[in-house]
């Protein structure tokens, strides 16, 4: 009897395993968001150590993006060569390293080469843990596990502005060095508990192991209390693209088109809007709406969007659950430039938080799934890789509007998010309980 993965893998359900799965690649992606989010939280506490003005200190944050950039571009491609879990202990490792290391450094040029190699391994845990996740999940709960994967981000945005607030009540002389040590233990815990995780059974598959994949499989069967698979059962590889499709080959041309513009372009509008919101809300923020009490708020407004997005993805589906996040988002940003009291700055900051972090947990649930095995280390690498430049362009974008006029940039970013909802036109493609090849 022949078996594709998914439909061994639906024997067993989502269960035991994939949880432990969940608990394990969540730690280490709230850990990669508490890296993100510090650039904004650690900006004002840098410059002031190192006698430089707050643009001259976010240099950390570019040079950061940058390394994120090179390691998405970099690891992802690796990922579909020499398996997902060598990948993933390599990356995690350097970001436990530089990132600890980023504590201890002894002047800014040390601070900004840390930044950048803890980027690089950061970049390069975030596309691989989605797609290796895809392919431990049965079509039928894929997206919403996914979402919920995503919903890690969310956690290590609270926990990074709680730490920023304990290190402003308790006076810190450089609260930049407490947010990065918080930073960096998540990272350092989850070395040890990626030993774990086995090496993807479709990789294996793809790779022609077919007897290594069947004891990954029965492994997660047994875990989820589900019988082994018979001795007579073949896993064989679903009809799949074909071997020479790339990401713009006539086959997956529109949908990478219109998957990486909206990566591009929520990720401009997310960086620029939550690099400089802490610095901004620190200094005086809107009448009330100021401080880390608010930014927690913020933070804690992430949860219920990131609900909302693992519902919608398995009973909208995908595509139609990332357009209407995006509309929100959009929304938001506009609701802020007419904003006349504080009360309508508060619903639209809040507004964009919850969007916004739907829209990612949307985009990271569609996107492994436009993509055929032997491409979606890539494809994600790729869609990651067009997301850091986003977020290397939004400080400078900021930092040349927003001190002129913060409401403007906010604007800006509201026709952003719009065009990215046109662009999702482009893909064709509904991948709401199909299976992965």
């Amino acid at each position: 009897m022949n078996l594709t993965l998914d439909e061994a893998l639906s024997q067993g359900g989502a269960g035991r395993f994939q949880q432990r799965l969940l608990g394990i690649f969540g730690l280490v992606w709230a850990a990669d968001a508490m890296q993100v989010i510090a650039i904004g939280f650690t900006v004002a506490s840098i410059a002031a150590s190192f006698g430089l003005t707050v643009p001259q200190a976010l240099q950390t944050g570019t040079l950061f993006f940058l390394g994120m950039f090179a390691g998405a571009t970099l690891f992802g491609r690796i990922a579909d060569r020499i398996g997902r879990r060598n990948v993933l202990l390599l990356t995690v490792g350097c970001d436990a390293v530089f990132g600890l290391a980023s504590v201890f450094a002894p002047d800014f040029w040390s601070l900004m080469l840390l930044r950048f190699l803890t980027g690089m391994a950061v970049g390069g845990t975030l596309p691989v843990d989605y797609a290796m996740m895809a392919e431990f999940l049965p079509p039928r709960n894929r997206g919403r596990w996914l979402v919920w994967l995503e919903g890690f981000w969310a956690v290590g945005t609270i926990i990074i502005a709680l730490a920023a607030w304990v290190a402003h009540l308790a006076g810190a002389a450089e609260p930049w060095r407490w947010i990065f040590a918080v930073a960096a233990l998540p990272a350092l815990i989850g070395i040890w508990l990626r030993l774990w995780v086995p090496e993807s059974p479709m990789y294996l598959l793809r790779k022609g192991d077919e007897i290594a994949a069947r004891d990954v499989v029965n492994r997660v069967l047994s875990a989820n209390g589900a019988r082994a698979l018979p001795s007579d059962t073949r896993l064989v590889v679903p009809a799949a693209a074909p071997v020479e499709a790339r990401l713009f080959g006539p086959e997956l041309r529109n949908r990478s088109l219109g998957i990486f513009a909206a990566w591009f372009l929520v990720s401009l509008s997310y960086y620029g809007v939550f690099v400089w919101l802490p610095a901004e809300l620190a200094k005086g923020g809107f009448g009330f709406v100021r401080g880390y009490g608010f930014l927690v708020l913020m933070a804690l407004a992430q949860l219920p969007g990131y609900a909302l997005a693992a519902h919608g993805v398995e009973s909208w589906g995908r595509k139609p659950t990332l357009q209407i996040f995006l509309l929100l988002s959009a929304a938001g940003c506009l609701l802020f430039t007419v904003a006349g009291n504080p009360w309508l700055v508060a619903v639209s900051l809040l507004l964009m938080s919850f969007a916004l972090l739907g829209t990612w947990g949307a985009l990271y649930a569609y996107t492994p799934e436009l993509y055929p095995t032997g491409l979606r280390g890539t494809g994600m690498g790729t869609a990651s890789a067009v997301a850091r430049v986003g977020g290397l362009l939004a400080p400078s974008l900021m930092s040349y509007v927003a001190v002129r006029d913060f409401g403007t940039a906010i604007g800006i970013f509201a026709a952003l998010l719009l065009l990215a909802a046109i662009g999702t036109l482009f893909i064709r493609a509904e991948t709401r309980n199909q299976s992965i090849v």
